[in-house]
């Protein structure tokens, strides 16, 4: 299936682009984020198991265990503190 991947802060930073089409083969979050740290690099550095991510279906927050759909935008970012 296709989706969009959005990517924020310091993850974009990283990775190296704000967004991208992807055609996945992934049936949850958990698991298009297993995917993209499979890369390696950058995606391998911030979305790693243990580092604090948070992530958006659709423009709304939600668990990594949410299934994905056709034409779904994912964002990854991580968490925001501020003051």
């Amino acid at each position: 299936m296709k989706v969009t991947v959005k990517y924020f802060a310091s993850i974009r930073e990283a990775v190296g682009v704000s967004a991208e089409a992807r055609e996945t083969s992934a049936a949850t979050l958990a698991d298009l984020r297993d995917e993209l740290i499979a890369q390696g690099g950058g995606y391998a550095e911030t979305l790693a198991r243990g580092k604090a991510v948070r992530v958006a279906l659709n423009q709304l927050m939600v668990v990594e265990s949410v299934a994905l759909v056709e034409g779904a935008e994912v964002a990854f970012f991580p968490p925001v503190t501020g003051g």
